[in-house]
C-alpha cells in the first residue's frame, strides 16, 4: 500500500524503510549567485548544506554576460535606477521591493567586490560601467563580457574554503518535506527528499531553515539561452507544497541569441547594443526605429517582439546584430568571449554582423516572497530567479537579476539568523521507500514528452499569444500531466523524470496565468487583448485554490 495516493497527492512515496537523515542548520537548494551569496553571508558557526543537481557552477549564473546593475556612480541616483526599473516593469513592479533592492545595491556590490570578483576597471582602479537597454545611464559593472563566470568562479572558490559548508553535487530535489504532509500540526518546511544521482538512492535532508535558490524555468521552451538544468524545480516544489506563485505568464525572451547549428544556447549580451550595435534585416537595413524611439536600447520585450515580427513577416530564419562599425580593438577588448566563440564558428564580428534569434531567457514570476525571502510556509525561503519579489513586474530590467540574487541572498541570511532557533530539535522524518515501484523499460516516454512539452510551449505560449493557442496548450499540458504522473507513480525516479515532472507543473502554471491575463502588458503580448488595462494587477495562483475549483 501507499501512505499517500499518488494519483491524488503525488508529494511522497510510501515510507517503510528507515535510514539515517542528514540534518543541518540551513539547507540551500541551488548553488548559483543567490544560493552561494546566502551561504557565504551566514556565520561559519552554522552547519550548512548547499545542494547542486550537477556541478556547483552548472546553473545560469556563469552564463550571464552583461553585468550587475547598481547605484555606484555620482552621476547616478537611487531615484533614477528605481524609475528605470518601474518603467521596464510596465506598471506591475512592487515599488517598495524595487526601492529596497536599489537602496541596498551599493553595499551588495561592494560585498561582491570584497569577495574578489575581478570586475573590469579603467583609468587605474575605477570600475568601468556600461549601459544596457532600459537604463538611463551607465550603471552596469562587469567583468568584460563574462561577468557571470567571474562571479560564479569567485563564489564557488569562497564556498570551498568554508569548512562549515557541505557542498553536495549531483543531487536533484524531488519534493519539499512539510509538517502538513507528514500529518503534523502547524505548517512548516522541514527539508526535502533528494535523488543522489551518483548512488541512485533517495536521501532525506532536513534543516531548521530551507532555501529555494534553484533558478528559473526557461527550459520549458524549445529555444532558450539557459543551461539544461533550468527546469523550474524550486517553483514546482513550492507550488506542490502550497505556496503562492505569481505572474508566471511573464517569460522574458532575450532578443539576441547566436543563431548557429553548433551554438547551443549562446547569448549575445545586450551590452553589444549598449555599446552601439545595430540590429539589421537580411538586406542590411535597420528596423528598430519603426518600433520604438529608443531603437536598439529599447527594453528586451520590445526588441524581442520586433525581431519576432520581422522574422515572421519576412519568413527569415534569423536577423543580424552588427557592431563591426566599431574599431576591432574595441570589440575584442569589450567582448572577448563573444568574439572568440563567434570566431570558432567562422563569424568575425569585427568584420561582419552576427546572426541572432530571440530565446527564452528569464522567468520574471515565481514563488511569492517578502523582502526577507520568506514564502507562505514557515522556515521556507525563496531567492533569486525562483522568487517573485515584485522587483521585475511585467518585464525585468537588464542586469537587475544578479543584483536581486545578491540583495535578497543577504537579506534572507539576516532574517534566518534573527529568527531561527538553531537549538531546537529538527523533526524526524520517514525515509524514502522505493520497494513498490519498478525500473522503467520505456524511457522513450520521458524523452518524447519532454520534446512535445517544449515544442508546444514555444509554438503556443511564446513571444506572441492568442486565446486559441493558449487553450490548445492547456489541453496538451493536461494530457501530459496525467501521463507523467502515471509514470512517476509506478517507476523509480530518475533525473530526467524529475525535471520533466517539474517542467509540466511550471508549464501548467504559465498557461493558466496567461489565460487569466486579459490584456497585453510587458512580456505578455496577446493578439486578442492588444491593449493594457487601466490598472495593473498580479496573477497569483495556488495549487490548493485550483484543486478547490476542480481544475486539476
Amino acid at each position: 500500500m501507499r501512505l499517500y495516493s499518488a494519483g491524488i497527492d503525488s508529494y511522497f512515496r510510501c515510507f517503510i524503510r528507515m535510514k539515517q537523515t542528514q540534518v543541518y542548520d540551513v539547507l540551500i537548494i541551488g548553488s548559483g549567485a543567490a544560493g552561494l551569496t546566502l551561504a557565504l553571508s551566514l556565520p561559519d558557526t552554522l552547519r550548512i548544506a548547499v545542494i547542486s543537481k550537477e556541478t556547483l557552477d552548472a546553473g545560469s549564473t556563469r552564463w550571464a554576460q552583461g553585468g550587475v546593475a547598481g547605484v555606484l556612480d555620482k552621476e547616478d541616483s537611487t531615484e533614477a535606477h528605481v524609475n528605470d526599473t518601474l518603467i521596464a516593469g510596465a506598471g506591475l513592479c512592487n515599488e517598495a521591493a524595487v526601492r529596497f533592492t536599489v537602496e541596498h545595491s551599493a553595499e551588495a556590490l561592494q560585498w561582491l567586490i570584497d569577495q574578489g570578483v575581478p570586475f573590469t576597471r579603467e583609468n587605474g582602479d575605477q570600475l568601468h560601467m556600461t549601459r544596457e537597454g532600459g537604463h538611463s545611464v551607465r550603471r552596469i559593472i562587469h567583468a568584460a563580457d563574462a561577468t557571470g563566470l567571474a562571479i560564479s568562479d569567485t563564489l564557488v572558490k569562497r564556498a570551498k574554503e568554508r569548512p562549515n559548508l557541505t557542498l553536495l553535487q549531483d543531487y536533484i530535489a524531488i519534493d519539499l518535506i512539510t509538517r502538513e504532509k507528514l500529518g503534523m500540526t502547524g505548517q512548516a518546511c522541514i527539508g526535502g527528499y533528494f535523488l543522489n544521482n551518483r548512488s541512485g538512492e533517495v536521501e532525506a535532508i532536513t534543516a531548521h531553515a530551507t532555501v529555494l535558490a534553484t533558478g528559473g524555468a526557461s527550459k520549458v521552451y524549445l529555444y532558450t539561452s539557459n543551461p539544461d538544468g533550468t527546469s523550474g524545480d524550486g517553483i514546482a516544489m513550492a507550488w506542490r507544497a502550497g505556496c503562492r506563485v505569481a505572474n508566471m505568464e511573464f517569460n522574458q525572451f532575450h532578443p539576441t541569441c547566436l543563431y548557429h547549428q553548433q551554438a547551443k544556447s549562446f547569448l549575445i549580451t545586450e551590452a553589444v547594443r549598449g555599446e552601439g550595435g545595430h540590429l539589421l534585416l537580411p538586406d542590411g537595413s535597420r528596423f528598430m526605429h519603426h518600433f520604438d524611439s529608443r531603437e536598439e536600447l529599447a527594453p528586451r520585450d520590445v526588441v524581442a517582439r520586433a525581431i519576432d515580427h520581422e522574422m515572421k513577416r519576412l519568413g527569415a530564419d534569423c536577423l543580424y546584430l552588427d557592431i563591426s562599425h566599431k574599431p576591432a580593438d574595441f570589440i575584442r577588448s569589450h567582448f572577448p568571449t563573444i568574439y572568440e566563440r563567434c570566431l570558432e564558428l567562422g563569424i568575425d564580428m569585427t568584420r561582419e554582423p552576427i546572426p541572432v534569434v530571440p530565446a527564452a531567457h528569464y522567468t520574471c514570476g515565481g514563488v511569492v516572497t517578502d523582502n526577507n525571502g520568506r514564502t507562505d510556509i514557515a522556515r521556507l525561503y525563496a531567492i533569486g530567479e525562483t522568487a517573485s519579489t515584485g522587483l521585475h513586474g511585467a518585464n525585468r530590467l537588464a542586469s537587475n537579476s544578479l543584483l536581486e540574487c545578491l540583495v535578497y541572498g543577504r537579506a534572507a541570511a539576516e532574517h534566518i539568523m534573527a529568527t531561527t532557533d538553531f537549538s531546537a530539535e529538527v523533526e524526524t522524518v520517514p525515509c524514502w521507500d522505493a520497494s513498490q515501484v519498478t525500473d522503467s523499460d520505456e524511457d522513450v516516454v520521458i524523452s518524447h514528452n519532454w520534446d512535445e512539452l517544449r515544442r508546444f510551449m514555444w509554438d503556443y505560449v511564446g513571444i506572441v499569444r492568442t486565446n486559441k493557442r493558449l487553450l490548445r496548450a492547456k489541453h496538451r499540458v493536461e494530457l501530459l500531466r496525467q501521463e507523467i504522473q502515471e509514470f512517476y507513480s509506478h517507476h523509480k525516479v530518475t533525473h530526467d523524470l524529475l525535471e520533466l515532472r517539474n517542467l509540466v507543473d511550471v508549464a501548467d502554471i504559465i498557461i493558466r496565468s496567461a489565460l487569466r491575463r486579459k490584456e497585453s502588458r510587458g512580456l505578455h503580448y496577446s493578439r486578442d487583448y492588444p491593449d493594457a488595462l487601466p490598472r495593473a494587477f498580479d496573477i497569483v495562483l495556488t495549487s490548493k485554490y485550483i484543486k478547490e475549483l476542480g481544475e486539476i
